[in-house]
């Protein structure tokens, strides 16, 4: 595998295992903010027992998420410096921001929260862990604004001859409108989304750590109903707005990333009206169906809210894209792996809408801890939001190819020409061992708190069967 091969590897291995930790760290702060919450106005102790636990969960997560975050920064001035040097100005503004803002803000305020109980007042107490949580949520805000400006680029000018002092000129993008970076139309569809997948991945987490406590009858009974019953109603609200708020960016890409689209449908000829694929095994050489199952008009509806509409396919793009940047290049992303990852991303958030709605149910009718093979489902599904997320990503960051910067910059044209193929081979192996270390050693950390008694809660004891009426005196005392 030559140089830019392995840095595209190693990015890609770096950024999934980092957003392993983001959408929990994103959920759980706002979670365990409402427990205390409702702690500080009720003064219920259960509540509180809820944030310290949960919380303690939390901290965990966070701890990982911030070791596994430093390295992405590190990438783009040594494997992608052509990349840092033609979008610096721009891309690097949010992520200053994040990293001298909010970063430091978030970790702050998350050692008062842990060393604070019982010695700050509780409504300081309590500002801290809000204060974590808007900044775990603004730390966000800054990346996706960095990330959507990769996708659909804005508030820039082209300098073709920006010259260091003693050096050679070379293009450079400047940035001209902060604000439009705001306002990025990608960066609005794509901020909600990341949010609320972030609320459906705590939901599950809450979920299956209490079913797990409920089936074995814990003495913390009373605290994992409680912790159930909140992680059912964030999963109803969750799991529908993900949905809502991923169908609104992906009607958006059907007019700002057409390739993309037609990528994740695998539809190389334009259409009007379009047909959604159901199920497709396609050729990518020839640009062509072998087999295919696709509904009628129904792509054009979901793009356009109306069954006419014309989607534009891989073939008329392609020649869009050779008359408008040039022919020798091909501008198609790799299509089955576009095509699967969306399927799988839709079809896990499908899957979590249903048990988020299942639990809902039976959580109303009171049924929930008597239903065995679900609470012991739950657990297992902790991994569903993290499979989502995995895949929503690849699609995103897969369908944009071949570019870095949509428009803009090619991949290959952002490495650094002076690092070799040996050296981030190293680097790739060195990371991915010492990340597989640190997954293990968080695995074995969640485990092992998430499996911890509560003290201090008293489950209800069920009443055992009714004694005959005539028994001893011993047996009555």
């Amino acid at each position: 595998m030559d140089a830019i091969a392995l840095a595209r590897l190693q990015f890609a291995v770096t950024t999934v295992y980092h957003f392993f930790f983001v959408p929990l760290t994103l959920g759980l702060s706002l979670s365990v903010a409402v427990m205390q919450t409702i702690y500080w106005r009720t003064g219920k102790e259960v509540w509180k027992r809820m944030a310290r636990f949960w919380g303690k969960l939390f901290v965990i997560n966070f701890a990982l998420g911030v070791v596994t975050g430093i390295v992405q920064e590190f990438q783009f001035g040594m494997n992608w410096s052509g990349y840092s040097r033609f979008v610096g100005d721009i891309f690097g503004a949010p992520l200053a921001i994040e990293a001298l803002g909010t970063f430091f803000l978030e970790s702050v305020f998350i050692g008062v929260w842990i060393f604070g109980w019982d010695r700050l007042r509780k409504g300081v107490h309590l500002a801290a862990i809000w204060l974590v949580a808007i900044a775990a949520h603004l730390s966000a805000f800054w990346i996706l604004m960095a990330n959507s400006f990769m996708q659909e680029p804005v508030g820039y000018k082209l300098n073709p001859f920006y010259t260091l002092p003693g050096g050679q000129p070379f293009p450079r993008l400047e940035m001209v409108d902060f604000g439009a970076l705001i306002t990025n139309p990608m960066f609005i569809t794509q901020f909600p989304h990341v949010v609320t997948s972030g609320l459906t991945t705590a939901g599950f987490f809450i979920l299956g750590i209490s079913a797990w406590h409920l089936m074995r009858r814990t003495q913390a009974g009373a605290m994992f109903r409680r912790s159930w019953q909140m992680a059912v109603v964030i999963l109803v609200f969750s799991t529908v707005l993900v949905a809502l708020t991923g169908h609104t960016q992906m009607q958006h890409m059907v007019q700002n990333q057409p390739m993309k689209v037609a990528a994740a449908e695998a539809l190389w000829e334009s259409e009007d009206p379009a047909s959604l694929s159901l199920f497709t095994i396609g050729d990518e050489t020839k640009r062509e169906d072998v087999f295919s199952i696709r509904v009628p008009g129904l792509l054009s509806f979901l793009s356009f809210n109306s069954f006419s509409g014309e989607v534009r396919g891989i073939r008329d793009l392609q020649a869009e894209y050779e008359d408008r940047y040039g022919e020798g290049v091909s501008y198609v992303p790799p299509v089955a792996v576009t095509y699967w990852t969306f399927r799988a991303m839709v079809g896990i958030g499908l899957l979590m809408i249903l048990i988020a709605f299942v639990a809902l149910y039976l959580t109303m009718t009171e049924r929930f801890e008597r239903t065995k093979w679900l609470l012991r489902l739950l657990p297992f599904a902790i991994v569903l939001p993290y499979a989502a997320n995995t895949n929503g990503w690849l699609l995103t960051e897969i369908g944009r190819q071949p570019w870095i910067v949509s428009g803009l910059m090619r991949t290959e044209e952002g490495i650094s020409p002076l690092v070799g193929s040996e050296t981030v081979l190293v680097s790739l192996v060195a990371f991915t061992l010492i990340y597989g270390a640190l997954m293990a050693a968080n695995l074995y950390l969640l485990n092992k708190f998430a499996k911890t008694e509560v003290p201090g809660d008293t489950a209800p004891v069920e009443p055992g069967p009714e004694l005959p009426v005539d028994v001893s005196p011993a047996v009555s005392l």
